[in-house]
């Protein structure tokens, strides 16, 4: 399982309850689609059970804070990351070019795309492509704290609000 995650913007009480979430459902990797904001919130992700990759939103100003911070808890940050879990071959990106988006979904090259940036959880298939976005982590636009949880060999996504 696979937790999916994006748009925390500073809320270190949210991110405290995605953390505990993904430790509860023993995930095997988070991925975080982008908008930490700052780098000290990076570190509330260092009581996972598991590994994280990450990639700068929009709101991330302070890379080079963020990609220390990523590397003291032994986790990764790019601009876009491509990974292969159970086969499944995943493009993470925060979404904020809207034709680079277009292109990796596009493409027929992924299983599937994460991506952010809107706040609004969306689960849907666009061809061979599964996209997923969690929403938002923070709660600040929507009022609701949400993540996805990914199984990649059933290729099932589902939205969990924590509360």
């Amino acid at each position: 399982m696979i937790g999916i995650v994006s748009d925390t913007h500073d809320n270190i009480d949210a991110i405290r309850k995605v953390v505990e979430f993904f430790n509860s459902q023993e995930v095997s990797l988070v991925l975080h689609a982008g908008d930490f904001v700052a780098p000290f919130t990076v570190r509330e992700f260092k009581n996972l059970k598991c590994k994280m990759l990450g990639v700068y939103g929009n709101n991330d100003g302070e890379r080079k804070g963020l990609e220390i911070a990523y590397s003291e808890i032994g986790a990764e940050i790019k601009e876009f990351i491509e990974t292969d879990v159970q086969g499944k071959k995943i493009a993470l990106y925060h979404g904020t070019v809207t034709d680079f988006l277009n292109a990796l979904i596009g493409s027929g090259d992924y299983s599937v795309v994460v991506r952010g940036h809107t706040h609004v959880p969306e689960i849907k298939q666009e061809g061979k492509t599964l996209v997923i976005n969690p929403g938002e982590g923070c709660g600040y636009l929507t009022g609701k704290k949400t993540v996805c949880l990914f199984d990649p060999e059933k290729m099932v996504a589902t939205i969990h609000e924590l509360l």
